[in-house]
């Protein structure tokens, strides 16, 4: 019996030496246990001072991790011991058995740091479900109290360090996030983003040689007097961000340059059918359905003869996959219309050449036309006659592709070249030779990109004086900003330093804030961030 309750023991005390397990009852649901403390003395808490005098011992119940899925029950006896230090105010003092239990604890010390750990992890409501699965039934507020008692982890003194911002309420207030870009884990959480708290967390840590950032004034500040010895390096994902927008706004600016990209008004599908097939065709002209069918067929007809793809076709055109491709595939809208009901007299036959007369007079007006020939024994609605008209007019106006937009014509210039598809790059050359500033504009572009890729940094004061030649606003107002930041931009294009885990940890913070959205501080923030 004696090594049963010694395995017994070592399977659920593995750690723990100054305990005794006296008895253990297994059932079903239940692992009870009988221990005792065996510790030689204690410390008194107030004083200091050994003791090993007993006074009492009494029994505790702290609830602790389940075993094999059954819930553990440990009785525990407790000791109390005289304290030998005859000033001392205390007269006795509780045993504490280290690894187990603690001053005032409800819990063992593994089941505490258990609900800690999951707290980290899913915050209050989500933390309380879990541990109600594992066994272990508290409340959010409890999971909450462990992850804010947790002890702050302390991290060794960073060298290079990545700051960014990150939003407690979008657009109202904002905090600064510290990273070491070198173990990428977090190291501080500020509560506000201003210049002077960035200068004052800097000062305190004079080891630090590189602060990645990106190109926000008010950190650029808090470096400059928080850490004058390090070297700012500007972030390369903001630099090409923020040249991408400029590039836009560029092309934006000769949106008509755009205009020799759309093809000529080719002739519309349905004009070049002979009579006889259109008399032969199941649904007839003036027929609202038909007339929307034949006017798709032809606008994607266009599109795709002006050398876009079907995908694109289908954007331009706001339709679904599937129906772009039914009507690409039909070499004429009558094949659309298999299975319809066939082509038969209409009410508004005999009145045709009334409309006709009206509509060359210059009446175009669908619902005074259906006044004037409802007098003259016309039955239908006017919605037939709207359908006409329709049809009228549709035949009087080209169809045409669209221009590409401007930032469709931005993401060509700043895509690699080889990436462009062959269609992409006709349009894109067309564009350059009918508009220098967009050939401007593109030689620019593809200069930095080198400069970015190649880690050029050197070139850049040659890149901000050639885009100053040219007439190119936007390009001038980002090489202004470039120019202020000069000698972070030039560290950002030749260092390899990035601000790369810190967009990593900002985007973590958001999904930590949302778990905790109205219940939890910056305190306890800044403490899970820290600590999962």
């Amino acid at each position: 019996m004696g090594e049963v309750v010694l395995r017994l023991k070592e399977l659920l005390f593995p750690s723990i030496a100054d305990i005794a397990v006296l008895s253990v009852d297994v059932n079903i649901e239940i692992v009870r246990v009988d221990a005792q403390g065996t510790t030689a003395g204690g410390v008194c808490p107030r004083c200091g001072s050994w003791s090993s005098r007993v006074h009492s011992s009494y029994l505790r119940f702290p609830a602790d991790v389940p075993s094999a899925g059954r819930r553990v029950v440990l009785r525990l006896r407790i000791r109390r011991f005289r304290c030998g230090n005859t000033v001392c105010p205390r007269r006795t003092f509780v045993e504490q058995i280290p690894g187990l239990t603690r001053r005032y604890g409800q819990r063992t010390e593994r089941l505490r740091s258990t609900l800690a750990d999951v707290g980290l992890a899913l915050a209050g409501r989500a933390g309380a479900r879990l541990a109600a699965l594992l066994g272990a039934t508290v409340s959010r507020s409890t999971v909450l109290r462990l992850v804010d008692a947790l002890p702050e982890p302390e991290a060794p003194a960073p060298r290079v360090v990545g700051v960014d911002e990150y939003a407690t309420r979008k657009g109202r207030h904002y905090g600064t996030v510290l990273v070491d870009v070198e173990t990428r884990r977090p190291i501080d959480l500020l509560p506000d983003r201003e210049a002077s708290s960035l200068a004052a967390w800097l000062a305190e840590r004079p080891g630090i040689e590189v602060i990645c950032r990106d190109r926000a004034p008010f950190f650029a500040e808090g470096a400059s007097a928080g850490a004058p010895q390090a070297v700012q390096v500007a972030d390369r994902w903001h630099l090409w961000h923020n040249l991408s927008e400029a590039a836009e706004r560029s092309v934006a600016q000769h949106r008509r340059c755009l205009h020799v990209l759309s093809p000529a008004a080719p002739q519309r599908e349905h004009e070049a059918v002979p009579a006889a097939d259109l008399a032969a065709s199941p649904w007839p002209r003036g027929h609202r359905f038909a007339d929307r069918t034949r006017s798709r067929h032809a606008a994607v007809h266009a599109l795709l003869k002006a050398g876009h793809s079907r995908r694109s076709v289908q954007r331009q055109l706001g339709k679904t996959w599937r129906t772009v491709k039914q009507l690409a595939d039909a070499a004429t809208p009558e094949e659309l219309f298999t299975g319809q009901w066939q082509n038969g007299p209409s009410v508004l036959d005999d009145y045709k050449p009334h409309l006709d007369d009206r509509w060359n007079e210059g009446c175009t007006n669908a619902w005074k036309l259906w006044e004037e020939i409802v007098p003259l024994g016309y039955k239908g609605s006017s919605q037939r006659v709207r359908a006409y008209l329709h049809d009228k007019r549709t035949a009087q106006r080209p169809v045409t592709a669209r221009s590409p937009s401007p930032r469709t014509v931005a993401g060509w210039i700043l895509r690699h070249p080889e990436t462009l598809t062959e269609p992409e790059q006709i349009q894109l050359k067309a564009v350059r030779a009918h508009c220098p500033e967009i050939d401007a504009l593109t030689r620019h572009v593809r200069s930095f990109a080198t400069m970015l890729t190649g880690r050029q940094g050197e070139r850049l004061p040659d890149w901000l004086d050639a885009v100053r030649q040219d007439d190119l606003p936007s390009l001038h107002t980002l090489a202004a900003g470039i120019d202020r930041d000069r000698d972070a931009v030039i560290a950002g294009l030749t260092l390899p330093w990035n601000s790369g885990p810190v967009e990593g940890h900002v985007n973590r913070i958001k999904m930590l804030k949302r778990q905790m959205f109205g219940r939890a501080g910056f305190a306890l923030l800044r403490k899970r961030v820290l600590l999962s």
